[in-house]
């Protein structure tokens, strides 16, 4: 008896939110945690479309983003996008970097240019291309070139941290590690830092996935950088 009444109860829930108008239904889940968003566009067809309509994401960006209808539109290589685009380079900006308390939109659009470019199955670019977009992008919007090669190293790191640790990422830092050297005048050269990541990660994360070849190979490039080079490094 008691499991009927809930299955009644169910029911008449689910029939009370099919009833409701798509801008009801759109006010309730961007006051529902982020995390839960996924989840509940599995619910109905209905729900997932809203999910995938720029009329939740601009609501969403007023509620969580209130000063993002001031932010004006930028030059650049790098375009802000749509409502959904803005709202994840601003979620980006808010948990990854945190300037000085402050969200830049920019830094978050960076961000997720970089990390798409990089997840690409073959790269289409060059890092030195990846590299100076990114610069000529900042630049653009008013940054020092000592800002604009800071925040960039700042952007690689973050996306090198958080790649995912499959084959396809090991692939991707060998051919980073592996790329000639060519000179840049600054701002347009990688940091240091970024190029130590790189060969950190390898010889650490995905230490497993080399064969003897290619773990000389990358050892060689990294004495040829870096000098000394950690004991942690070294053994195949």
């Amino acid at each position: 008896m008691t499991d009927n009444r809930e299955n009644e109860t169910l029911t008449s829930v689910d029939n009370s939110f099919g009833r409701l108008p798509d801008h009801i239904l759109i006010e309730i889940f961007i006051r529902v945690p982020v995390s839960d968003w996924a989840q509940i566009s599995c619910v109905k067809n209905q729900w997932a479309n809203l999910f995938h309509g720029e009329c939740f994401w601009q609501a969403a960006l007023m509620r969580t983003f209130p000063l993002a209808s001031q932010a004006q539109r930028w030059p650049g290589p790098i375009p802000r996008g749509l409502s959904k685009r803005r709202f994840a380079a601003l979620c980006a900006s808010k948990h990854i970097f945190a300037l000085d308390g402050e969200i830049d939109e920019i830094v978050g659009h960076t961000y997720l240019f970089l990390k798409e470019q990089l997840e690409l199955s073959i790269m289409a670019l060059p890092s030195g291309i990846l590299h100076g977009t990114i610069i000529d992008q900042f630049i653009a919007c008013g940054k020092s070139t000592v800002v604009a090669h800071e925040l960039a190293s700042q952007i690689w790191l973050a996306v090198l941290d958080n790649l995912e640790e499959n084959q396809q990422t090991f692939l991707l830092l060998k051919h980073l590690a592996l790329e000639g050297d060519v000179f840049l005048p600054f701002p347009y050269s990688r940091s240091i830092k970024v190029q130590w990541r790189v060969f950190e990660k390898l010889f650490t994360d995905f230490r497993d996935c080399f064969d003897y070849a290619d773990y000389y190979d990358v050892l060689a490039m990294a004495k040829n950088k870096f000098q000394p080079i950690p004991p942690a490094w070294l053994g195949f």
